[in-house]
């Protein structure tokens, strides 16, 4: 925007400078030219006062010397013609020109002549005078010279040089203006364009500078702050709203179902036993959204602290943790990793509940004989992540909906899930800069691949570093260990939920 800023003051420049320096130019050219013509028309007049005499005896007299001087001294041919046009005395460089025939026309009409109006530099070509010799108002001849017109162009190209140089001081100076005067005015834009970006790429705590650039645009910044703020406070308070309402509901939640379980025993009748079991049962899938609720909540107020994990440890350590539910449902879930770590760059548990959302996911609806592969690569100048099924799979237009908050799919109403595993795992994947995506696999199942980017230097040794050999960013995911205030939960493989579908 800068350099078309630029270039619109310089366009602008350069056409005052046209408009002015034209005309100036031209005038220039004709005043040095009339200056000349003034000064050969004022010798021929002289000429033509001497030649009256030599006219009508016919004897040159003096006139022959004077005109030989005149050329050798100026080297500017005259000569003297009869109103026959026939030659009575000339200098010795006299010789008639293209310009000499209009010349003689207009002097024998009684008329002074002297030509061009203006000398140009690219045109060549003499100037041209002639004086009528008259006698008693009767034009007896005329009095032409013949003058080179070097001097003249030289003099004018002169000028017109000097013009030039001034217009490109202008110029540069105008060039050099425009880009002060265009950063002055597009540095507040440019800082908004930069912290929009990074507000975009979740650092909300990016203000634009105040007091930069013109009013308008000052105005503008204060407004954009002000709007920024507004929006950060909004979202911090859904945010702390959804967590402390869940935090909140889970301890009536967990006295509600404790005192339902005790009626338990009280009840005798088997259809009021059928009753209590699927109380007991919604209490625990209510449970699971409201934690579901509450890591989603922490996961998009996270700070993007990035941290180096070795993603086959991880994943070694997740599929461990899922195998005796993929056992107990007769599923084969089997790690695809080398020996070699392999080292990305995320935010803490990224990799962990991506994969247990994944894992979750494809165990779940893999079915009886059914086959789950992780598999763990570097690629893309990252590492790449995949969880294959066997499953059914998902549509097209079920896949671009998959990670839309409480999205289920038609055929999956019927089983318990929050469906908000997979936006969960989205979240921390974004807020990672890395990629999740889903495709169908061949010939049948889901396939689903999460890329992270590699760190730039990895630490020689372990330490420093997390998830490697086992999940230290949380608590054991067999057991039944809370989550703290400041640590994401993991799905749980004995909770039994499908995070999506």
């Amino acid at each position: 925007m800068r350099r078309r800023l630029v270039i619109s003051y310089l366009l602008l420049m350069v056409l005052v400078l046209l408009a002015l320096e034209t005309p100036l130019a031209a005038t220039l050219a004709t005043r040095e030219t009339d200056r000349v013509r003034a000064d050969r028309l004022a010798d021929a007049t002289r000429f033509a006062s001497l030649a009256g005499p030599a006219l009508r005896g016919g004897s040159p007299g003096p006139l022959d010397g004077e005109l030989a001087a005149y050329d050798a001294l100026y080297g500017i041919a005259a000569a003297v013609v009869d109103r026959d046009r026939r030659t009575v005395v000339a200098s010795s460089g006299w010789e008639p020109g293209a310009g000499t025939g209009p010349a003689l026309d207009t002097a024998l009409s009684g008329q002074q002549f002297s030509g061009p109006e203006s000398v140009w530099p690219w045109v060549g070509g003499p100037v041209v005078t002639a004086v009528p010799i008259n006698d008693g108002g009767e034009v007896l001849g005329a009095v032409v010279t013949t003058s080179p017109a070097d001097g003249v162009r030289r003099t004018v190209t002169v000028w017109w040089l000097l013009l030039a140089g001034i217009g490109l001081l202008a110029v540069l100076a105008c060039v050099s203006t425009a880009f002060g005067l265009a950063g002055w005015v597009l540095r507040p834009v440019t800082e908004l364009d930069a912290v929009t970006h990074e507000i975009a790429e979740g650092r909300r705590a990016a203000r634009v500078r105040a007091g930069l650039g013109p009013p308008e645009l000052r105005r503008l910044a204060t407004s954009f702050n002000d709007m920024a703020e507004a929006v950060s406070d909004v979202m911090d308070r859904q945010r702390a709203f959804v967590a402390h309402a869940s935090h909140q509901l889970r301890n009536p939640l967990t006295a509600l179902r404790l005192r339902v379980e005790e009626l338990g025993p009280s009840l005798t009748d088997p259809d009021g036993r059928a009753e209590h079991r699927l109380a007991l049962e919604e209490t625990d899938r209510l449970a699971t959204v409201l934690d579901a609720l509450l890591t989603l909540a922490r996961a998009e107020r996270e700070e993007n602290q990035r941290i180096t994990v070795d993603a086959t440890a991880t994943a070694a350590s997740r599929v461990t943790a899922w195998l005796p539910l993929a056992r107990h449902r007769e599923v084969t879930l089997r790690l695809d990793a080398g020996e070699a770590p392999v080292y990305a760059r995320t935010v803490p548990t990224a990799i962990d509940q991506a994969l247990d959302a994944l894992i979750d996911n494809a165990v779940k609806f893999s079915g009886a004989q059914g086959e789950v592969t992780v598999t763990v690569r570097a690629a893309d100048g990252g590492t790449v992540l995949t969880v294959g099924d066997t499953g059914p799979g998902m549509t097209a237009s079920q896949l671009d909906q998959a990670t839309e908050r409480f999205w289920r799919a038609p055929d999956a109403q019927n089983v318990d899930g929050a469906g908000l595993g997979l936006t969960i795992a989205a979240v921390l994947v974004d807020a990672s800069d890395g990629r999740l995506t889903m495709r169908q696999g061949e010939p049948r199942g889901l396939v689903a691949e999460l890329w992270f980017p590699a760190p730039a230097d990895v630490p020689g040794g372990i330490d420093g570093l997390t998830g490697v050999g086992g999940r230290s960013e949380t608590g054991d995911p067999g057991g039944n260990d809370e989550p703290d205030a400041g640590t994401l939960p993991a799905a749980r493989p004995h909770d039994d939920e499908p995070v999506r579908r």
